[in-house]
């Protein structure tokens, strides 16, 4: 299924139906009276955040959702039906935005929330309800009120307690790939991953969930390579897992390259906690690892774990500092697998 995180959608609540102008008239009843109803209300517009979707790609072949409206109301004092509601189902996480892709109306974080986005019309008051002892006989009745047609736009932020920084071929998704039963694509040039991966990972009976983004190059917040399209992503996570790739030869400037650009990116972003990390140590000596752990450790101004995605080195240290930064009511127990009980006929 392709990934989709950004989505404009059009909608319109139902107008209500109009009420009706009637009288009873049955045989040997001389002075039937109006007997017209009432319009039906027209349907509201929801929005709800369900489990088991990741994407908003449902969006992207259907942009127009409007509800039904009422029925007009009829004699004998009928009640015309209201309008269906129309409810739009997105995953959990998604932000829902006015046109102006500012103004958030709406965010969906748990499943099961719902908002509101447009109210249907009123049905309007058939002639019954104008009868009084001096007007006995109206004959008028009021037009349903119309609906509400707005644009919105659809962001969804994937909500993951972990969020891997970087530039291109940093190691995040070797790391993703390692620790969880993520498969992420795997190669050796820039931006192999192209949108944000999710991946549970396990330490100490606990579990978490990571999100991998595409790597961030300088520029970033103006717009070069994939920009900053998919740092919206680790804005719920509560750590951020910053990979410096050690075989560079300009590892300092590529550190200071991702933290320039997050902090240029969002504020809340740069205050986050976050655990620094030399990553691909496997192809560096015991001297290289200590000198340039060293460096990286003053320009970080904090202490830096070193690993290797690849080999899997260092990778249980790194997720427990994971673990100390997550709040005890985001984490999971890890579920253990039952053995599997020998089958018999």
């Amino acid at each position: 299924m392709k990934f989709l995180d950004l989505a404009k959608v059009y909608i319109r609540s139902g107008a209500g139906g109009s009420g009706c102008v009637s009288f009873r008239r049955e045989k040997y009843i001389e002075y039937g009276g109006p007997d017209g109803g009432d319009g039906g209300n027209g349907g509201f517009v929801w929005a709800e955040a369900v489990d088991g979707l990741n994407t908003l790609i449902d969006f992207r072949y259907q942009q127009h959702f409007f509800a039904r409206n009422g029925q007009p109301g009829r004699g004998q004092q009928r009640t015309g039906a209201s309008g269906d509601d129309i409810i739009l189902r997105v995953p959990v996480g998604t932000e829902i935005l006015d046109e102006d892709q500012e103004t958030v109306i709406a965010d969906l974080t748990e499943v099961g929330q719902r908002v509101l986005l447009a109210k249907g019309g009123n049905g309007g008051f058939g002639n019954l309800h104008f009868k009084s002892s001096t007007n006995q006989a109206p004959r008028r009745a009021n037009p349903g009120q119309a609906g509400v047609e707005r644009t919105i736009w659809l962001r969804l932020k994937l909500i993951a307690d972990v969020g891997l920084l970087g530039l291109p071929n940093a190691g995040k998704s070797t790391f993703l790939a390692a620790t969880s039963n993520a498969r992420p694509k795997i190669a050796d040039y820039p931006f192999t991953t192209l949108h944000p991966n999710l991946g549970v990972v396990g330490v100490d009976g606990v579990e978490f969930v990571v999100a991998d983004i595409p790597g961030l190059i300088e520029g970033a917040s103006e717009g070069r390579g994939l920009g900053d399209l998919f740092l919206g992503h680790v804005e719920r996570c509560a750590v951020l897992l910053h990979l410096v790739d050690g075989t560079s030869g300009t590892l300092l400037d590529d550190y200071k390259t991702i933290v320039q650009e997050v902090g240029n990116y969002a504020e809340i972003l740069a205050t986050k906690p976050r655990v620094t990390v030399l990553n691909k140590i496997d192809s560096l000596d015991e001297e290289e690892r200590a000198f340039l752990k060293e460096e990286l450790e003053v320009v970080a101004g904090g202490p830096v774990l070193m690993m290797s995605g690849a080999s899997g080195e260092g990778t249980v240290d790194v997720l427990r500092a994971l673990r100390r930064e997550i709040d005890e009511d985001r984490l999971r127990l890890k579920k253990v697998d039952e053995e599997d009980e020998t089958w018999q006929p």
